[in-house]
């Protein structure tokens, strides 16, 4: 035990004290607010116009098609045509033909360049809504309570909630709140597990080519050196992790007290010509905001917690070891490293996939057995733990998930310790995954 907290320090120490820890540490945090930053700056100042001219030959569609203040802006003109839109100023038109019982025609929306996919449904949408209009006035209907009813939503008159029973009693849903917790957890594991995963790989891989590893291994067993090495560098990576989470917080508050006023307002009114479109439901931001807050208060935050630092070191623990193993029998070809870690990212990958579709679904078989299994459990289940337990996560599950993450970071260790005792030593010659396999079975 001295051995591997002696190789522990040394990974720990050597790490942080490296000039790459300290700069990637102190500037990603800073990356990444000034990268929301930036999307939010460009999001909120996109005010590129679409002009349409809009030729209605049959006048159905005549000033009941309406413009997007941020978005596109339709003029009704029937001296503009495909031939002249252009030289005119327009960026498209909309050509509208007479209407013929007899047969179908076709609206065409004609433009020099392609027009975004945002457009075109906003434009269908518009002409939706005024031939609905057209066919209200056909009925008799008083085209002010045509355009009431149109513009009517369930929570002009109702609040809609979604609630949940739980022990017999009635609670509110937290659905978004729980993805973005889940969502967020799941993908911080699985950045992490690659990152530190392939961390491990490439330091067995120094060590083996500088021949240091023959040194430790005179005065250290393989295993305990193993040991050492994946767990001072897991403490490295808690260490970053929480320094972000640190610096994150505090550059989160700095920016939004610093936040300009005239970014809300533009928000607020993008937030208004949505509504006033009809792709929005009427509900306040203050009520929005004020759930969101409600639902991250009512979260089990030391839960969360509690199985995110579980499963942030059993899914590292569980792959590293696989790392090191691979980086032991590795000389100094990269090519054979890659293929030799294909086998141990591709289940890493396959949980980040099913994660991005099961967390919809947190309750479904595939979401169940997948948090489960330890290949794919510190990802999945930490993306539906949020969402309840023991609600959603019965407590026989979480408990299963967990025995079994630690069982597989004893097998896996154990498989790790047998190929790295050999292939630590081993040099110059490739080893293919079958004399890996083999290496399992002998005696030491």
């Amino acid at each position: 035990m001295h051995k591997v907290l002696i190789i522990f320090k040394k990974e720990y120490l050597t790490r942080v004290r490296n000039k790459t820890f300290l700069i990637s540490t102190f500037l990603l945090p800073v990356i990444i607010a000034l990268f929301i930053a930036a999307i939010i700056y460009f999001a909120v100042n996109n005010h590129d116009k679409t002009s349409v001219a809009v030729n209605d030959v049959s006048g159905d569609f005549v000033n009941n098609l309406q413009s997007d203040t941020t978005g596109v802006m339709f003029d009704y003109n029937r001296d503009i045509n495909a031939n002249n839109f252009s030289a005119k100023g327009y960026k498209a038109v909309l050509m509208i033909p007479k209407t013929d019982s007899a047969k179908r025609d076709t609206i065409r929306l004609i433009s020099e360049k392609e027009l975004d996919l945002g457009t075109q449904e906003y434009i269908k949408t518009q002409l939706g809504l005024a031939l609905q209009k057209k066919l209200f006035k056909e009925k008799n209907f008083n085209k002010g309570a045509v355009d009431s009813i149109l513009n009517t939503s369930v929570t002009d008159l109702y609040d809609f909630d979604a609630y949940k029973q739980k022990e017999g009693t009635i609670q509110q849903s937290n659905f978004w709140s729980a993805y973005g917790i889940g969502f967020g957890c799941g993908m911080i594991i699985y950045i992490t597990i690659l990152i530190y995963g392939m961390m491990v790989m490439r330091g067995v891989m120094e060590e083996k080519t500088s021949r240091i590893a023959e040194v430790m291994v005179s005065s250290v067993r393989p295993f305990q050196m193993m040991i050492g090495k994946i767990t001072g560098i897991a403490a490295v990576g808690l260490t970053q992790f929480f320094m972000w989470i640190i610096l994150i917080s505090v550059l989160s508050s700095v920016a939004t007290a610093f936040l300009p006023s005239e970014t809300m307002q533009h928000v607020q009114a993008a937030t208004q010509n949505m509504h006033a479109s009809g792709m929005t439901q009427n509900v306040s931001s203050g009520s929005k905001v004020s759930a969101v807050l409600d639902a991250f208060a009512g979260t089990r935050w030391i839960l969360i917690v509690f199985c995110f630092l579980f499963y942030f070191i059993g899914g590292y623990l569980f792959y590293a070891s696989l790392f090191a193993a691979v980086g032991s029998v590795v000389n100094e070809d990269a090519q054979e490293a890659q293929s030799l870690s294909l086998p141990i990212t591709m289940p890493i990958i396959l949980s980040f996939v099913i994660m991005t579709t099961s967390i919809y679904a947190p309750s479904s078989s595939l979401s169940v057995w997948a948090s489960i299994i330890p290949f794919s459990s510190p990802i999945i289940m930490m993306s539906r733990i949020p969402f309840g337990v023991p609600g959603t996560v019965p407590w026989w599950q979480l408990g299963l998930s967990m025995t079994l993450l630690i069982a597989g970071f004893l097998f896996t260790s154990w498989v790790a310790a047998k190929v790295y005792r050999t292939g630590i030593l081993l040099y110059g010659k490739k080893v293919t995954l079958k004399e890996m396999g083999k290496w399992l079975f002998k005696k030491s």
